[in-house]
């Protein structure tokens, strides 16, 4: 009889399997490697199986969080490199004769890393279903907007401290270091000038949209499915 009940145990797919060795559960690294393991997890709540939240435990959950939190760093990171250097050196003095098309393009390539990470991150809002992935995903998100968000913050304060310490006292001071180049750069950073406060708005609402954007889509298409299965039950039920 005991016997029976085991080999029942192993051939009923619609058993609840839960593995308690935690070797199983490989700790990712990166973006990629958190999106493959909420996509484990995908696989196996969709079957039906109903998996305690609290199997992802406290150091697994927080994993994720690092992990969002690095995403948004090195996102926003890329960005603070790059974006001086095209808005405020390329554009102003060496593509200054590009039309909109080369404008935008060129334009777009500080936001790459933001649009593509975001873009995986609206990719996972598919496998929003049950305990496991809905705690992965929620505690990912909340990390990399938070990172995303501070980022921001930061970037819009610091160019506008610097908007307001651009005076021409200070800028012909700070000109003055270049020796024989000093009314060169003088010029120079009175054509950028104008520009700081509207290129750091540019920046930091994008930032703010990139770290939003993929919580409205993983919103968004869970009310959809909740939808969906309550208009099904309806029709099943009439």
């Amino acid at each position: 009889m005991e016997k029976e009940w085991e080999n029942r145990g192993q051939s009923d797919t619609n058993a609840q399997i839960i593995t308690t060795d935690s070797g199983r559960i490989y700790r990712p690294r990166n973006l990629l490697n958190a999106i493959s393991e909420v996509q484990q997890f995908y696989v196996i709540e969709s079957k039906g199986q109903v998996i305690p939240g609290e199997f992802l435990t406290l150091e697994h959950t927080l994993d994720f969080f690092k992990i969002g939190v690095k995403s948004g760093f090195h996102e926003g990171f890329a960005l603070i490199l790059l974006f001086p250097v095209f808005h405020f050196y390329l554009f102003p003095f060496v593509f200054h004769k590009l039309d909109i098309l080369g404008h935008i393009l060129f334009g777009s390539i500080p936001y790459l890393v933001l649009i593509v990470n975001t873009g995986m991150c609206c990719y996972i809002s598919r496998y929003y279903v049950g305990n496991i992935t809905r705690k992965a995903i929620n505690s990912l998100l909340m990390g990399r907007a938070m990172s995303l968000l501070l980022k921001a913050f930061f970037i819009y304060v610091l160019y506008l401290v610097l908007y307001r310490l651009s005076t021409p006292e200070n800028i012909w001071k700070l000109a003055l270091q270049f020796g024989l180049r000093a009314e060169e750069i003088y010029k120079g950073f009175f054509e950028v000038t104008p520009h700081l406060m509207p290129v750091a708005t540019e920046s930091s609402i994008l930032m703010v949209v990139a770290a939003v954007v993929p919580y409205g889509s993983v919103y968004l298409l869970d009310l959809w499915r909740r939808y969906r299965i309550k208009r099904n039950a309806k029709i099943i039920s009439a």
